[in-house]
């Protein structure tokens, strides 16, 4: 059924849902000085969205129709709940049909139990976009406490980008980020109207230059094997091998592994990283008395 409400209006909703947000609320770094209106820029929603400052300009002054796809994206930039999503497409005289993210991943009870198996090789699970769906212990003493983050938050890609540790933990740190951004290139080609992952982007473009710069040289890369090379706080350099399994239950599931050959410097750094990691958590656990 086509609507009569005007497009005027579409846009005028719109001004007024994005008044209401502030750069922190959608996870930008506050900048600059006063701004001359309350809410997020025009541009910020662009960019959140990935569309052109044009096109969110025409769509907010009327002058032109939005897609499905925009019209849902727009709605998780702009926080609408589900009611105001229904009324967004109302206005633009679409069908309120759900999104076509396919739900948010579980890790598979398979992978989970090779996690919890692997008790001196570090080893997490990645899902769609990167995000991180389960870990082990040495993971997170190797990388970061995952479980520390938002599970919104717990996105391999985002926490190279906004975590300024791993600048540092990464030896060569723009290769792996090149990589990432590579990975989620692909991924954009096989799901391309995903919109958490058109969120992703949105956010990691405005936030970070180099992001922004290599999204646009359009390079891709899969999910293969390589080595890295860690430059740990506690052991010092770790020289890894990594490798990755699909699931077969869910070929939107890797499990990476990071190893390195017995006898060498890195594999007894491990183990000592693993007896360090073991003794943290004992400490954490234990009661305070």
């Amino acid at each position: 059924m086509t609507s009569n409400v005007p497009l005027n209006e579409l846009g005028e909703f719109l001004r007024k849902r994005r008044s209401e947000l502030s750069p922190r609320t959608v996870g930008l770094p506050e900048q600059g000085g006063p701004r001359r209106v309350a809410g997020l820029r025009r541009e910020e929603v662009a960019q959140l969205a990935s569309i052109s400052t044009d096109y969110y300009t025409r769509l907010e002054q009327g002058r032109m129709q939005a897609s499905a796809p925009v019209l849902d994206v727009l709605a998780r930039v702009l926080h609408l709940d589900d009611d105001q999503r229904s009324y967004l497409f109302q206005l633009a005289g679409k069908p309120v049909g759900r999104t076509r993210n396919r739900g948010r991943q579980k890790v598979q009870p398979q992978l989970q139990r090779v996690l919890d198996d692997l008790t001196a090789t570090p080893a997490l699970v990645q899902g769609r976009r990167g995000d991180i769906l389960a870990w082990n212990s040495l993971a997170a003493a190797l990388v970061t406490d995952f479980s520390r983050l938002p599970e919104k938050h717990r996105n391999y890609p985002r926490i190279q980008f906004t975590d300024r540790a791993m600048r540092t933990l990464y030896a060569d740190w723009e290769t792996s980020a090149q990589i990432s951004v590579a990975q989620l290139r692909m991924e954009a080609a096989k799901y391309p109207e995903d919109p958490r992952l058109i969120e992703l982007v949105g956010e990691l473009s405005l936030r970070d230059q180099q992001f922004a710069q290599w999204w646009g040289e359009h390079r891709v890369a899969g999910r293969t094997v390589g080595t890295k090379t860690l430059n740990h706080p506690v052991v010092g350099e770790l020289v890894l091998d990594w490798d990755t399994l699909t699931a077969n239950m869910d070929p939107d599931q890797h499990l990476t592994v990071w190893t390195a050959a017995p006898g060498s410097p890195t594999h007894d750094r491990l183990r000592i990283l693993a007896s360090w990691a073991a003794e943290q958590n004992m400490a954490a656990s234990s009661p305070v008395g």
